[in-house]
């Protein structure tokens, strides 16, 4: 089903652009998804997975988490930023699972976000990158930018933009089925094409139906 034809052409042109698809995040088991995860905020990827090898290789379970020693884990995560707000995440977090949720990780929206550290856009990436369900688009920094840009939400600054709007809206021109792959697939032109400072529009595979790059040549 073909809900927005300009938003069908722009999914098929960069999920041909990148026909494989999937997290740059290293993980096997819900407690690495779920850790990885909410580390990755305000951080690489790739910085996150440097730290998961340590920190995997410590805490293999929930309840790990939940009884672990804080100063220790502010210790391993120390280098992805905000390390003070995660640990807590982490601990807390595993804490509700172990205690309210048998040690395994909620499949529902409801659910997950009742748990710290846990919002609508970490909800989303577990549920689609573990449990293969499409409840939502994840809007990072590079969906809200490339959304804005191309002119797929009503927002228009990027500083001061509703994510909660974005998604909404993008939710509305990609069918459930693609979700995922919407996401991904904007992350992965935002990192290689569609860059914060300096796109390269030129070499863009979808800057005929973008707003930005159409203004640039009135």
């Amino acid at each position: 089903m073909i809900i927005n034809q300009r938003a069908s052409n722009i999914y098929k042109k960069l999920t041909s652009e990148y026909p494989v698809l999937k997290s740059s995040l290293d993980f096997t088991s819900p407690s690495e998804v779920w850790a990885a995860v909410i580390l990755s905020a305000q951080c690489t990827d790739k910085r996150v997975n440097i730290v998961t090898k340590k920190l995997f290789k410590k805490y293999k379970t929930f309840k790990d988490y939940a009884d672990s020693d804080i100063d220790e884990l502010k210790q391993i995560i120390h280098s992805t930023g905000f390390y003070n707000a995660k640990a807590k995440a982490l601990k807390m977090g595993a804490k509700k699972i172990v205690e309210e949720y048998n040690s395994a990780l909620p499949n529902t929206t409801a659910k997950l976000v009742t748990i710290p550290g846990i919002g609508k856009k970490v909800a989303n990436v577990l549920l689609s990158e573990w449990y293969k369900k499409n409840e939502g688009i994840a809007v990072d920094t590079h969906n809200k930018r490339l959304a804005i840009r191309i002119g797929l939400t009503s927002e228009t600054d990027i500083k001061k933009a509703n994510t909660a709007k974005i998604e909404s809206d993008l939710k509305k021109l990609f069918p459930k089925k693609n979700w995922n792959k919407v996401s991904l697939a904007f992350i992965e032109h935002g990192r290689q094409v569609c860059i914060a400072r300096k796109p390269m529009c030129e070499k863009c595979v979808i800057n005929k139906y973008c707003n930005y790059y159409n203004s640039l040549n009135k």
